[in-house]
C-alpha cells in the first residue's frame, strides 16, 4: 500500500508565532503588475491584508516615461526616490506658499521623498530617464503611517506593539533582521515583514548599509493614532 508523502514544512521566508509574524520577502519574490491607469508597472512588496481589500500597500514603482499616477481615492501616499536622476510631481490641488492649487515636488537623488494625497491628479515628469521609487499607500482614517530612512552601521531595536506592522527594506549594503529566535539576512532591495499580534515584539536590525523603515499602526475612533 502506498505511503502518503510526509506533509510539507512551512515557508523557509516567513516565522510565524502565536504573537508575531516575521518574514523575509526577497526582491526577486516581488509580484509584478500594471498600475491601475495602464501607463507603468509596479512591483508589489507586500500588501496587508493580502486578500486584495488592503489596508497598506508598499511597492518598487518603476516610471519609465512622464505619465499620469493612478487615482486612490480615501489612499495616503509616500514615494521615496530608489535609483535614476529623478522627478517632479506635479499635484492637483495641494495647499502652498502661493494658495491653493498646482503644486511641483522635485524628488532629487540620492532619496528624495514626496508626501501626498491619493485622491489628488498627480502626473510625474522625469528629469533625465527612467526611475524606480518605494511606493507606500495607506488608508486614511484606518491607517498612521511612519516612513524614515536610516543608516545602518551596527544594530538598533525596533519594538513593535500588538495590531503594528513594520516593514524594512534594504537600499543599501546589507541587513539581518532577528526576532531572538530567528534571523532573515536582507541584501540590496529585499524587504521584511515584521508584524505584532498579541504581545510586544523586539527585533534587533544589523548590518552595514542603509534601511527604509515603516511602521503600519491603526488609529481609534476618534481619528487618533494608537499609542507605543
Amino acid at each position: 500500500m502506498p505511503h502518503s508523502p510526509p506533509p510539507r514544512p512551512p515557508p523557509a521566508a516567513a516565522h510565524v508565532r502565536d504573537d508575531a509574524l516575521l518574514r523575509h520577502i526577497p526582491a526577486q519574490d516581488y509580484r509584478r503588475v500594471r498600475w491601475r491607469n495602464g501607463l507603468g508597472w509596479t512591483r508589489e512588496v507586500m500588501q496587508w491584508p493580502g486578500d486584495g481589500d488592503w489596508d497598506w500597500r508598499a511597492s518598487v514603482t518603476e516610471i519609465e516615461a512622464d505619465a499620469a499616477f493612478s487615482s486612490f481615492p480615501g489612499i495616503e501616499r509616500s514615494l521615496v526616490l530608489l535609483q535614476g536622476e529623478g522627478l517632479q510631481l506635479h499635484v492637483e490641488g495641494h495647499t502652498h506658499a502661493g494658495g491653493t492649487g498646482p503644486s511641483v515636488s522635485a524628488v532629487d537623488p540620492p532619496h528624495g521623498r514626496c508626501d501626498f494625497d491619493g485622491d489628488r491628479a498627480v502626473r510625474a515628469v522625469l528629469h533625465a530617464g527612467p526611475v524606480h521609487v518605494f511606493n507606500l499607500m495607506w488608508r486614511r482614517g484606518r491607517l498612521q503611517a511612519d516612513l524614515w530612512r536610516r543608516p545602518l552601521v551596527g544594530s538598533m531595536v525596533l519594538f513593535a506593539v500588538p495590531d503594528e506592522q513594520w516593514v524594512v527594506y534594504a537600499l543599501a549594503g546589507h541587513a539581518m533582521v532577528g526576532d531572538g529566535e530567528r534571523r532573515l539576512h536582507l541584501a540590496a532591495g529585499d524587504s521584511a515583514l515584521i508584524a505584532a499580534h498579541a504581545a510586544r515584539l523586539r527585533c534587533m536590525i544589523e548590518g552595514g548599509g542603509e534601511i527604509l523603515l515603516a511602521r503600519l499602526r491603526p488609529v481609534d475612533a476618534s481619528g487618533r493614532q494608537s499609542t507605543d
